[in-house]
């Protein structure tokens, strides 16, 4: 097994990404068959609504994480809330799933959309970085 730091969290929602700062978080590979993941997180009360629900709901998320430097880039994944613990002003989630893996053309498919609207240059490049690592999608289609 590895472990990470773990620096950013976001859930991935239908509007867009939903931020979950973090007081301190880690993630364990558990380097199995299944490519499984473990991710800790200790985070603000205001969220146990949210992960209390999803865990009763056995509802999948799909999560966005960055590890160890908020310069990394951000990666997928596909979770269950596995456990909710709540403290006198943040709660512990533990979260296990998988890594998604996004198909390879995803980069192409969006910066061809984008150059057949036009964009070019700087803007080309802003849009692309907003667009490829603020809004992605479960179905990984531009």
């Amino acid at each position: 097994m590895k472990t990470f730091k773990l620096v950013s969290l976001k859930v991935v929602k239908e509007d867009g990404l939903m931020d979950v700062p973090l007081e301190d978080g880690i993630m364990i590979s558990k380097e199995d068959e299944e490519n499984s993941w473990l991710i800790e997180s200790y985070i603000d009360k205001s969220f146990q609504r949210f992960f209390q629900e999803a865990y009763d709901q056995k509802k999948e998320l799909l999560i966005q994480t960055i590890i160890s430097k908020l310069d990394n880039d951000p990666v997928l994944f596909r979770v269950h809330t596995r456990s909710v613990i709540s403290f006198e002003k943040h709660i512990s989630i533990l979260l296990q799933g998988t890594l998604k893996k996004m198909r390879s053309s995803y980069a192409e498919n969006l910066l061809s959309s984008l150059i057949s609207k036009g964009l070019s240059g700087e803007n080309l490049l802003i849009e692309f970085k907003d667009k490829f690592y603020n809004r992605p999608k479960s179905n990984s289609k531009v």
